[in-house]
C-alpha cells in the first residue's frame, strides 16, 4: 500500500503542491519563531556575559519578590570605599565599583543617537577594569572627554578625535572623542558610552554609593574562595556573589521575558497551523470523494479498510514532511530577513542563524503530526466504501447530516456566550481571565462547527445581487456553494479565523486609542506635555522650561525603582516611587480618592494606587518602609486613590523622594507645563521647544498631539498584529484556490455539459469567480461579526485597567468585506482559466 499511496501523490501533483504550501507556511512560523528566540537569547546572553565579567559581586541583598524584569533594581547602596578594602585582600587582583546613568549622545548629523528602544548608558572608565577593551585612541581622563563602544561610534557617525556633544547630569556640554572601546559581545543597539572616573562618580554615586562592586580574582584564586575572602568585609545588609551566579540571575530574568515573545509567536504559528490544517482536511477529503471508485477497486481486489486508511495517512504523512521541510528553510529564511532588518535599524544580533536538532525536530513533528490528524477523518470514509460501488458508474458519497454537527456547535457557542457573559458580570473575579479566554475560543469553535448549517442562509443572501445581476452566472454559483455546505464551510472556515482576530484587534485598537484620549482629557490638565525619547527628560531641561516667563506652573513626573515592603516585609519588592508636586492633585491631575486624603502628601505621607493596594494588603494608616540611598524611611500611608495618569504604584512629594534618593538618580519621564496667564498654547508651545532643543531629545506635545503620539504607538503594535494575522489570511486564500481547483476536477463532465449546452467560456470562468468571491465574503463577514462581538466585551472586562470606551471602526471593517471580493477574485483566476480552457468533448468524456 506505501507504492499506492506514492502513486496517488505523483497522480495529483498540483492537488498536493497547495496542501505542501499550507503546511510550510505554518512551520515556517514555529521554525522561525523557535530559532529566533534561539538568536536573541545568545545574544542577550552575550550582553549578560560582557557586563557581567567579573568572579565576584557585592551588591545589595535582593528583597524577596522582587525580579530583574520587574523592574531596574534598586538605589545604589553599596559604600565605594569598600572597593579599596576588597583590592586590599590576597587573591583579589582588581575592585571596581560600577556606577552608570543615562546620557544623550549627539551624533555626527546633529540628532541624538538612538537605536531601537535601546537605553543609552554612560559609566566610569577605570584603566584597570578588564571588561573594557580599548581598541583604539584611549580612556578618557579629564572632564569633557569621552570614549565609545565600538557599535555606538559607527551609529553615531563620529570619529576618535571628533568634538560633540552630550547631554549628562541634565546639562548640555561639549566633548571630545578620544578612543574606542570593546565589550566582546554585541550590545544590542545600546548607545554606550564611558566618561572620566571624577566626572562619572560625581554625577552617579554623590553620596559615595554604587550599585555594586566588581571583584576580579587573581590567577589561582577561584571565585568561591573570592567569595569567602570577601564575605567578612562586607556589612549584613549587602552580600557577595559569584559572577556565575549573577549572570545566572541575570539569564533566567531575560529569558523569561523571551518566554513571553516566543509564547506570543507562537500563538500565531498555531493559529497559522490551525488555519493549514482547514486545507490540508478539504483536500483530502475532495480528494477522497473523487477518488472513491479507485478506493472500493482496491477494496475490491483484496486491500482491507485498515490497508486504505494507513495509505490515505501514508499521503498525508508525505505532506506533512516535505511541508515541514521546506516550513523550516523557510523559517530560517524569515529569521535571516529579520536579522537584517534589526541590523539596519542598529540591533545587531549575535552570531549566526542557529539550526539546533530541538527546532528542525519539533518543527517536523508539529507538522507532520497536523497533516495526520486533518486526513484521519476522510481516511475513514474511503476505508469503509464497499467493494460494490467499484461496479457502478457512478460512485456515490452519502452525506452525513448536518444537523448533529449544528446541534453539538449550537451547543458549544452557548457555553461560550456564557463564559463571556460570566466575565462581562464580574461574576468570579478571580477567575475573569480564565472565563473570557476560554469563553472566546468556544464561541470561535462552535461557529465553526454551526458554519455548514449558518452557509445556506446567509449565502443565500450574499447571492442575491449576483443572481439578480449576472444571469445565469450567479443563479450557477449560488447552487455550487450552497450544494456542498460541509465543504463551503470548510474553505471559509480557514479566512473566517483569520478575519475573527483580525476583527477583534481593530475594535481593541480603536478602544484602546479613545479610552487613552478619554483619560486624558478627563485625568490630565495640562497645555503641554514634554517627553524624552530616552525616557529620562534632562533635568537642565526642566529647569530652563521653569525659569521661562511664559509658563505658569510645571509638574514633573519623577520616579525612582526602590525597595518597598509594609510591616511583616513579606510583600517586599522593587517598585517605582514617584515624586510629585504637593499641590498637583488640586490642579494637573485628577484622581478618584479611595480613601484617606491626597493631601496628606504635604505632611510627608504616601499615596498608593488602587490595585497594588488590594493585592498587597495595604491600607491607610499602615506603615510603608521605603529603602533609598540615604537608608530605609518610614511613610506613613496618607491616601487609596487612583489614576491612569500615573504609572506608579507608590507616590510620594517630591521632597520626601529627594530625601530618599538623590534627583540625578531619579527619571523624569513626562513634564506637564501651564502657560501663565494671558499666554496662548501656540505661544508657550513655541517658546518651550526654543528653550529645549539643545536637549535634542525632548519632546513637546499639546493634548492632542499628546494623545495621537499615544495612538501612533498602537498602530505600531496594530501593524505587527496584522502582518502576523496576514499569514492566516494567506493561507485562507490557498485554501479557497485549492478547493476550487479540486471542485472544478470534481465537476468535469458537469462543466463540459454546461458548455455543451451554450454556457460561453466567460460565463463559466464568471460563475468560478463569483464562488470564490461568496466563499470569501462569507467567511469573512461570520468571521468579522464573532470578533467584534467577543472584542466588544472587554471594555466591561477591563475598564479598571483603561479600557474604558467601546469603538467600532465600521470604516475598516467595510474595507476588510471589499478586501474579501478582492481576495475572492484573486483566489478565482486560476481555477476558472482551467475551467474555461477545459475542452467539451474531453469533459463530457471525463471518468
Amino acid at each position: 500500500m506505501l507504492r499506492v499511496a506514492l502513486r496517488g501523490i505523483r497522480a495529483h501533483v498540483v492537488r498536493f503542491l497547495l496542501s505542501l504550501l499550507a503546511v510550510a507556511l505554518g512551520v515556517a512560523f514555529v521554525a522561525g519563531t523557535f530559532s529566533l528566540r534561539t538568536m536573541m537569547s545568545s545574544t542577550f546572553d552575550g550582553i549578560v556575559d560582557a557586563g557581567a565579567p567579573g568572579d565576584a559581586y557585592v551588591r545589595a541583598e535582593p528583597a524577596e519578590g522582587s525580579s530583574v524584569v520587574e523592574g531596574t533594581g534598586a538605589a545604589p547602596a553599596v559604600p565605594m570605599e569598600l572597593a579599596d578594602d576588597i583590592a586590599a585582600l590576597d587573591g583579589v587582583a582588581h575592585a571596581i565599583p560600577e556606577a552608570q546613568g543615562s546620557i544623550v549622545l549627539v551624533g555626527a548629523d546633529g540628532t541624538a543617537v538612538q537605536s531601537t528602544q535601546a537605553p543609552s548608558l554612560v559609566f566610569s572608565y577605570l584603566p584597570d577594569d578588564p571588561s573594557l577593551d580599548v581598541v583604539e585612541g584611549r580612556g578618557p581622563e579629564r572632564a569633557g572627554e569621552i570614549a565609545l563602544e565600538t557599535a555606538t561610534l559607527e551609529s553615531s557617525g563620529l570619529a576618535v578625535g571628533d568634538t560633540t556633544q552630550v547631554v549628562l547630569g541634565g546639562q548640555v556640554g561639549d566633548a571630545e572623542v578620544v578612543g574606542r572601546f570593546d565589550m566582546g559581545a554585541p550590545m544590542a543597539g545600546a548607545t554606550l558610552v564611558v566618561v572620566d572616573p571624577g566626572t562619572g562618580y560625581a554625577l552617579f554615586a554623590p553620596d559615595g554609593k554604587v550599585a555594586d562592586i566588581a571583584v576580579y580574582a587573581a590567577d589561582g584564586t577561584t571565585p568561591d574562595d573570592l567569595v569567602a575572602a570577601i564575605a567578612p568585609l562586607v556589612p549584613g545588609d549587602l552580600q557577595v556573589v559569584t559572577g556565575q551566579e549573577l549572570r545566572d540571575e541575570n539569564k533566567a530574568a531575560i529569558d523569561q521575558m523571551l518566554g513571553f515573545v516566543t509564547t506570543f509567536l507562537l500563538v500565531f504559528a498555531a493559529i497559522a497551523l490551525f488555519v493549514g490544517a482547514f486545507i490540508i482536511s478539504n483536500t483530502f477529503a475532495m480528494s477522497v470523494r473523487q477518488r472513491m471508485r479507485e478506493f472500493a477497486l482496491l477494496r475490491a481486489v483484496g486491500a482491507s479498510p485498515a490497508q486504505v486508511f494507513a495509505s490515505i495517512l501514508v499521503q498525508a504523512a508525505v505532506v506533512g514532511l516535505i511541508g515541514s521541510a521546506l516550513g523550516i528553510a523557510g523559517g530560517l529564511g524569515l529569521v535571516q530577513g529579520l536579522k537584517s532588518v534589526f541590523e539596519a535599524m542598529g540591533m545587531d544580533l549575535a552570531g549566526d542563524i542557529p539550526v539546533d536538532g530541538a527546532t528542525i525536530g519539533v518543527s517536523l513533528v508539529v507538522g507532520t503530526v497536523v497533516s495526520v490528524l486533518a486526513a484521519a477523518v476522510p481516511a475513514r470514509r474511503a476505508a469503509l466504501v464497499p467493494p460494490v460501488e467499484a461496479m457502478r458508474d457512478d460512485v456515490a458519497v452519502p452525506e452525513r447530516s448536518i444537523r448533529v454537527r449544528a446541534v453539538l456547535g449550537a451547543l458549544v457557542t452557548g457555553l461560550g456566550v456564557a463564559g463571556v457573559l460570566a466575565a462581562v458580570l464580574h461574576t468570579g473575579e478571580g477567575t475573569l481571565d480564565a472565563a473570557l479566554g476560554a469563553g472566546a475560543a468556544a464561541v470561535l469553535v462552535g461557529v465553526l462547527m454551526l458554519a455548514p448549517g449558518l452557509a445556506r442562509a446567509v449565502l443565500g443572501v450574499l447571492a442575491w445581487p449576483f443572481v439578480r445581476l449576472l444571469r445565469p452566472v450567479g443563479r450557477l454559483a449560488r447552487g455550487n456553494v450552497v450544494r456542498n455546505p460541509r465543504r463551503t464551510a470548510n474553505t471559509a472556515g480557514a479566512l473566517m479565523i483569520g478575519m475573527a482576530l483580525v476583527g477583534g484587534v481593530s475594535v481593541i485598537a480603536t478602544s484602546a486609542q479613545a479610552s487613552v484620549a478619554g483619560v486624558v482629557e478627563s485625568q490630565l490638565r495640562a497645555d503641554l506635555v514634554l517627553q524624552s525619547a530616552t525616557f529620562d527628560i534632562p533635568k537642565g531641561a526642566i529647569a530652563d522650561v521653569d525659569a521661562l516667563p511664559e509658563v505658569g506652573a510645571t509638574a514633573a513626573f519623577a520616579a525612582a525603582p526602590l525597595e518597598v515592603s509594609s510591616g511583616g516585609g513579606a510583600d517586599a519588592g522593587t517598585r517605582y516611587v514617584a515624586g510629585v508636586r504637593d499641590d498637583l492633585f488640586d490642579g494637573t491631575i485628577r484622581a478618584e480618592t479611595i480613601d484617606g486624603d491626597l493631601a496628606s502628601l504635604a505632611a510627608g505621607e504616601a499615596a498608593v494606587q488602587e490595585d497594588p493596594a488590594d493585592e498587597q494588603g495595604w491600607a491607610v494608616g499602615d506603615t510603608l518602609r521605603i529603602a533609598g540611598a540615604t537608608g530605609p524611611r518610614d511613610v506613613t500611608i496618607g491616601a487609596v486613590f487612583t489614576t491612569n495618569v500615573i504609572g506608579a504604584p507608590v507616590v510620594v512629594s517630591a521632597e520626601t523622594l529627594d530625601a530618599l534618593v538623590p534627583p540625578e538618580q531619579q527619571l523624569v519621564d513626562t513634564l506637564a507645563v501651564d502657560a501663565a496667564a494671558g499666554v496662548g498654547v501656540d505661544a508657550l508651545k513655541d517658546t518651550v521647544t526654543a528653550a529645549v532643543a539643545p536637549y535634542v531629545v525632548v519632546s513637546v506635545l499639546t493634548q492632542d498631539e499628546f494623545v495621537s503620539n499615544i495612538a501612533d504607538q498602537v498602530n505600531q503594535v496594530l501593524v505587527i498584529l496584522y502582518a502576523l494575522l496576514g499569514l492566516s489570511v494567506v493561507i485562507a486564500v490557498l485554501g479557497i484556490v485549492n478547493t476550487l481547483a479540486l471542485s472544478v476536477i470534481e465537476r468535469t463532465r458537469e462543466i463540459g455539459l454546461l458548455r455543451a449546452v451554450g454556457l460561453g467560456r466567460l460565463q463559466l470562468a464568471g460563475t468560478v469567480t463569483v464562488e470564490s468571491v461568496l466563499t470569501a465574503v462569507f467567511g469573512t463577514v461570520v468571521g468579522l461579526v464573532v470578533g467584534v462581538a467577543l472584542a466588544s466585551a472587554l471594555p466591561s472586562v477591563y475598564a479598571d485597567d483603561g479600557l474604558s470606551e467601546l469603538v467600532i471602526p465600521w470604516g475598516n471593517l467595510a474595507g476588510m468585506v471589499g478586501l474579501a471580493v478582492v481576495v475572492g477574485v484573486l483566489a478565482a483566476l486560476w481555477p476558472a482559466t482551467r475551467a474555461a480552457r477545459m475542452r467539451v468533448l474531453d469533459a463530457v468524456s471525463y471518468e
